[in-house]
């Protein structure tokens, strides 16, 4: 069982920028592909973001490219999404997940744990 707490959500105005942060607590953090997920009210979940196990590969959607930027710390079993220039269709409730093993372009049934969510609103 993996336990991801995510944090650093807010309020944020259009253009701004903010930097999400997800522990895990495992020992093995490195076996886990990592990815953030966003949904909107009354949509389904969305990939945002995925980082490969040894931090050597990226992915992200169409939607963010260029402007987010997935990182992880190994050592300290903690994921992070920095926002850039951030648009007030950003806003959503993000969601840190672990995929043992998993492929970068994983969908969000493949991944194995989430955490509880984190509100981000950026107002225009």
């Amino acid at each position: 069982q993996v336990l991801l707490v995510e944090s650093g959500g807010g309020l944020v105005q259009a253009g701004g920028s903010l930097n999400l942060s997800c522990a895990a607590s495992t020992r093995t953090f490195r076996i886990y592909t990592m990815g953030w997920f966003r949904q909107r009210p009354g949509t389904e979940r969305e990939f945002v973001a995925a980082i490969s196990r040894l931090d050597t590969s990226t992915y992200y959607a169409d939607s963010v490219k260029g402007r987010f930027t997935i990182s992880r710390d190994n050592a300290k079993n903690m994921q992070y999404l920095q926002m850039n220039s951030v648009k007030p269709e950003d806003t959503a409730v993000y969601y840190c997940a672990a995929n043992m093993y998993g492929s970068l372009r994983a969908t969000s049934k493949e991944y194995d744990y989430w955490g509880q969510g984190t509100q981000v609103t950026v107002s225009s």
